[in-house]
């Protein structure tokens, strides 16, 4: 009988698990689905305010999420956070203050640097940072780099942390590249921007020495003929 009991047992167990196998899309009952499969959020994506709050105090009625990274932390290999407020109230020019962290690029960064600039920038403010880019007649109102990061007779040249800035909030049709480079590269990209600026004109050279005139005084003498 006890045999009986234990083989029934076997064959029971083995229908169980070839029934709840038999469809890859349907795997039966699952224990702690949340676990199972967690949710996946896009960091940047809207949310159903009736299903999501970022308040922790709704969290027994709605789903907690914070977007925001834990208060003094940062990422692995990242640099430490920029500063500046996002502030339309003339803030901004208070960027002006922060400096480029990083040293001189070396060849290999300055390669990187060109890299993320063709691929992140050129496509508006083209190869050479002129505003001529193919998609500029397009947008209209794309503002040239060099002319910006020069300056004018009327405007300020732009600093490393206002060029830093407007890549990291935005500025007039251009948005905020914070999500596509981090801190590290938007630097990098800065110095590059600077390696386009055209070089100012090296100081004329000295001019070049003349080789001091012969004594035609002495030259012209005409020689003595007296003889002893």
């Amino acid at each position: 009988m006890k045999k009986i009991a234990i083989i029934s047992a076997l064959i029971l167990t083995t229908t169980v698990v070839f029934i709840s196998c038999d469809s890859k899309r349907q795997p039966g009952k699952v224990y702690m689905p949340d676990m199972a499969y967690s949710r996946a959020y896009e960091s940047y994506a809207l949310r159903d305010s009736a299903k999501f709050s970022m308040n922790a105090g709704d969290a027994g009625h709605k789903i907690f999420y914070n977007a925001q990274p834990v208060n003094g932390t940062i990422k692995r290999g990242e640099l430490f956070p920029f500063t500046v407020p996002n502030d339309s109230n003339g803030l901004i020019n208070l960027s002006a203050l922060v400096k480029n962290p990083l040293p001189p690029l070396t060849t290999a960064d300055s390669l990187e640097a060109g890299r993320l600039f063709n691929i992140n920038c050129a496509v508006c403010h083209g190869a050479k940072a002129e505003a001529n880019g193919p998609v500029a007649p397009k947008i209209g109102g794309v503002k040239s780099i060099i002319a910006a990061a020069t300056g004018s007779a009327t405007a300020a040249p732009y600093s490393d942390g206002r060029i830093f800035y407007i890549m990291t909030y935005g500025q007039g049709n251009m948005g905020s590249y914070a999500s596509q480079l981090d801190r590290k590269q938007r630097w990098m990209i800065v110095q590059y921007i600077r390696s386009l600026q055209p070089k100012t004109e090296a100081a004329a050279a000295p001019a070049t020495a003349t080789a001091p005139k012969a004594d035609t005084a002495a030259a012209t003498k005409p020689k003595s003929n007296n003889t002893k």
